[in-house]
């Protein structure tokens, strides 16, 4: 009598145990499904954000290409004050 009551306490501790285990396996699972979409979102905000830096990046290429152009200009009026300035020096 008394071993089956042991059986039996143990059956019960043991169903109770898997069910808690599946209970909280289920969500856990949905626990990460959930997570996975809101990093989903942020990634799409990210990309946008990218997306942003890269027409930045893009115009910043232009300004410096247009600097470069003016510091070839600076350089060419340099080299011919220098040159007018050589031809009253001499």
């Amino acid at each position: 009598m008394i071993t089956a009551a042991i059986w039996t306490a143990i059956g019960l501790l043991a169903a109770t145990s898997l069910g808690t285990l599946f209970y909280l396996g289920s969500r856990v699972d949905a626990l990460a499904a959930r997570m996975d979409a809101g990093f989903a979102r942020v990634d799409a905000r990210f990309d946008h954000v990218d997306t942003k830096f890269d027409r930045v990046d893009a115009k910043f290429d232009r300004v410096d290409a247009r600097f470069d152009g003016v510091d070839a200009r600076l350089d060419a009026l340099g080299a011919r004050i220098d040159s007018h300035l050589d031809r009253h020096a001499s």
